[in-house]
């Protein structure tokens, strides 16, 4: 909780300064609210409308999942390049979440 409450209030620190130096733009406003709302705010309220149905072991090993997501997003929405190293990192990440799953049974 207390990294938490730092990282917020570094966020603040940082979002003020930059505000009172450069001053905001209306696109960059924009951006900001559509990231906050739609991008954390839509995907907060699906995860958490969803967690009541999962076990507290599906909910973490979903988890793990969610930079590899993160990553085909890019590479689908943004051209983001899809390297080897991506690759290797997607195999990683699907074959720990794989232990995880076959561990259980």
């Amino acid at each position: 909780m207390a990294a938490d409450v730092r990282m917020f209030g570094s966020t603040v620190a940082l979002g003020i300064n930059c505000l009172v130096y450069a001053g905001p733009d209306a696109m960059g406003v924009a951006c900001a609210l559509a990231s906050g709302a739609l991008a954390s705010g839509l995907g907060y309220a699906i995860w958490y409308t969803a967690l009541p149905a999962l076990r507290s072991s599906t909910a973490a090993t979903l988890q793990l999942l969610v930079p590899l997501l993160v990553a085909v997003a890019g590479v689908a929405w943004l051209d983001e390049p899809a390297t080897l190293r991506l690759a290797l990192a997607a195999l990683a990440i699907v074959g720990g979440v794989a232990l995880v799953v076959r561990g259980r049974r």
